[in-house]
């Protein structure tokens, strides 16, 4: 049996016979980058494969052929032609004042000096031109022009996002250092530059107007993760007794426009840890700078779970205006639903990817709305009971509890000011908790119901009002918005839900089932 190569990031040892690891090729996509272009840049979330690509890379442009053998690439690649290889990865590293930020950058510079055989003044000094000197140096040395691959290039951002005074200090080091690559077209052949974050290009790379973001582009949908396919073939051995609809369900669904992927570092954890459903994604980062955003820009989480961004939102990313769909969606936490057009602009619809995002993201917004850390898991025993046998009393009873649990003294209080959604946001966060298929805003053509929640044999629509007493059953109703579900095949639960803002609970509690 082949070993997964878990945590391992270079393209050498995951292709070392001796080793036995299984390796994706993504080598068709590869060839169709290094070929179509010189300038690149590229974001995906955590652990999505973007430093095995950079490694990829490395040793394609180096010529060192025997490790694609068998691959796609082998026979369509000149191997004569060996580039000189400059390759920068800010994946460690610390970042948290000047000097310690150019202490850095000039390791990742001498690293490159010792490894190409050769010199650099000033390296310590100005680390930019030491940069300069590396792109022309290697050149005149190799008499080939030169790759640039660039890895983790936002990190010294990102690790401070809540920080602006020092992410703006970052960034502003960073676009100095990048900037370099702009007058030295004549020397380079390629470049890469990958991240998790999209930041804007007038703030970041100034003046580099030729960089070809491939972050949504079809053909390069599938170059970092594996497609569903790639996973049934590569994990042959490891697929016995496994539900592949479940697998799917669970950890498919990230989608940039072509075949949705899995993020590897799901598919590698599940089959070493007996094959048991676990959120280890999720379990690898610190969300915490999620809530520092919702506290900054309120919004209603059905919304936000469901929204429509434009490409200027997508595209004018920065330190002084992140915005939280955007941030989201560049962080793994949500991603395309589909892509419309509408007066002229292209507009996309953001989904949660898949399970593990679902109940772990609404678990943290439970947290952050409601403070109830110990005792969730109560409430969501029952309305998860409630919900399986369609029994309406224990699900009122068990929202009507939850709210009073609720510490609005000491806690809820000043989240419920800034929040006009908030007492439908808390339902909805525990109900997609659950793991139950959840469409906010659902869609009819009578309009849009707060939320549905669908079941293999029950369809539940749910309206939410705030001090409207009586008329939440009452729109449903009239608005016919439970019809679309009526195939004869489920039970239809129509549920008004309204709170009063003083009672700070549910004061009216209405149902029908159809």
């Amino acid at each position: 049996m082949k070993r997964l190569p878990i945590g391992i990031q270079t393209f050498k040892k995951l292709r070392d016979p001796e080793e036995n690891f299984i390796y994706v090729d993504k080598t068709s996509d590869v060839l169709e980058l290094a070929t179509s272009g010189e300038y690149f840049f590229l974001s995906r979330p955590r652990r999505f494969g973007k430093s095995v690509l950079i490694s990829t890379l490395y040793e394609l442009f180096r010529g060192n052929k025997e490790l694609f053998e068998g691959l796609y690439i082998e026979d369509r690649w000149d191997w004569s032609r060996k580039h000189p290889v400059i390759r920068i990865s800010f994946g460690s590293g610390d970042f948290s004042s000047e000097k310690r930020f150019g202490e850095t950058l000039t390791d990742v510079l001498l690293d490159n000096i010792e490894r190409l055989e050769l010199a650099c003044k000033d390296v310590y000094a100005r680390p930019n031109s030491c940069f300069r000197q590396l792109i022309k140096n290697a050149y005149k040395k190799h008499g080939q022009k030169v790759v640039i691959l660039i890895d983790e290039y936002d990190k010294p951002i990102l690790d401070f996002i809540t920080d602006k005074d020092r992410a703006r200090v970052n960034r502003d080091k960073l676009k100095s250092f990048y900037s370099i690559i702009k007058d030295l077209d004549e020397f380079i052949r390629f470049v890469l530059i990958t991240g998790v974050s999209k930041f804007s290009k007038m703030n970041l790379f100034s003046g580099l107007n030729n960089l070809m973001d491939i972050t949504i582009n079809p053909h390069y949908a599938t170059i970092c993760g594996y497609t569903h396919e790639e996973v049934q073939e590569a994990f042959s051995e490891f697929l016995v007794d496994v539900d592949l609809d479940k697998l799917r369900e669970w950890y498919n669904g990230y989608n940039y426009f072509s075949e949705p992927v899995y993020n590897p570092f799901d598919i590698l954890l599940f089959f070493a840890n007996s094959k048991e459903y676990r959120p280890y994604w999720w379990s690898t980062g610190n969300p915490s700078f999620l809530i520092d955003m919702l506290k900054e820009q309120p919004r209603y989480l059905p919304d936000l779970e469901n929204c429509i961004v434009d490409d200027i939102i997508l595209d004018s990313f920065d330190v002084d205006h992140i915005d939280i769909a955007a941030l989201l969606w560049q962080t793994g936490y949500l991603t395309f639903a589909e892509k419309q057009e509408r007066r002229g602009k292209i507009l996309y619809r953001l989904k949660v990817p898949n399970k593990e995002i679902q109940l772990c993201l609404n678990e943290l917004f439970i947290d952050f709305f409601t403070n109830q850390r110990n005792e969730k898991s109560i409430w969501q025993d029952n309305l998860y009971d409630s919900l399986q046998t369609g029994d309406m009393e224990l699900f009122h009873k068990t929202l009507h509890s939850l709210f009073a649990s609720i510490p609005y003294q000491n806690y809820a209080n000043d989240i419920i000011q800034r929040y006009e959604g908030y007492y439908a946001s808390v339902v909805y966060a525990y109900l997609a908790s659950l793991g139950f298929q959840i469409v906010p805003e659902d869609t009819t053509n009578k309009g849009r119901v707060d939320l549905s929640i669908i079941l293999p044999d029950k369809v539940y629509v749910i309206e939410f009002k705030v001090d409207e007493e009586g008329k939440a059953l009452e729109q449903i109703k009239a608005k016919g918005y439970h019809e679309k579900y009526m195939d004869g095949k489920r039970q239809i639960f129509l549920v008004g839900i309204n709170f009063d803002s003083k009672e700070r609970n549910i004061t009216s509690f209405e149902w029908e089932n159809v």
